[in-house]
Formats: C-alpha cells, structure tokens, sequence
C-alpha cells in the first residue's frame, strides 16, 4: 500500500491561508448576512428596473434613426 501525500509531508500538505478560507466561507454564505437596508435596495432598484429601462428608452427612441448598409464615402447615415 502507497502512503498518501499528507503522510509523506509529514501530517497536512498544504497549509491553507486562513484569510482565504473565511473569505470563500463567506462567499458560500452571502445569502445569510443578506440585509434590506436603503443602500440595497437602491442599489437593487438601480441595477434591476432603472439601467435596463434606460437602455429600453434609448433603443427605441433611436430606433430606425441610423442606416448603416450600403453607405458610400460622404454618404449620411441619418434617416431622419
């Protein structure tokens, strides 16, 4: 029978950083410290319903403004 790596090294073979171990604990566990406070949920809001309505807004108020298919040089690309 081969002896394991952990006995050769003579008892733990790698010696883990502690900083690393809690962050990774922590990362596992976000959902558990989870608070509702005023920043999050702005932050929540912002990220969920006001970026993505932005963008809403601005592909179809641009919407059939610009053609880009067969331009030539000195040619507008505005259609309005």
């Amino acid at each position: 029978m081969r002896p394991t790596l952990a006995k050769m090294a003579g008892g733990n073979a790698v010696n883990l950083d502690p900083a690393l171990v809690r962050y990774a604990n922590m990362y596992v566990k976000r959902h558990e410290y989870f608070r509702w406070t005023p920043r999050t949920a702005w932050i929540s809001f912002a990220y969920v319903i006001a970026v993505p309505s932005a963008f809403l807004y601005m592909a179809y108020k641009t919407e059939g403004k610009w053609n880009l298919r067969g331009k030539l040089r000195g040619d507008t690309i505005a259609e309005f």
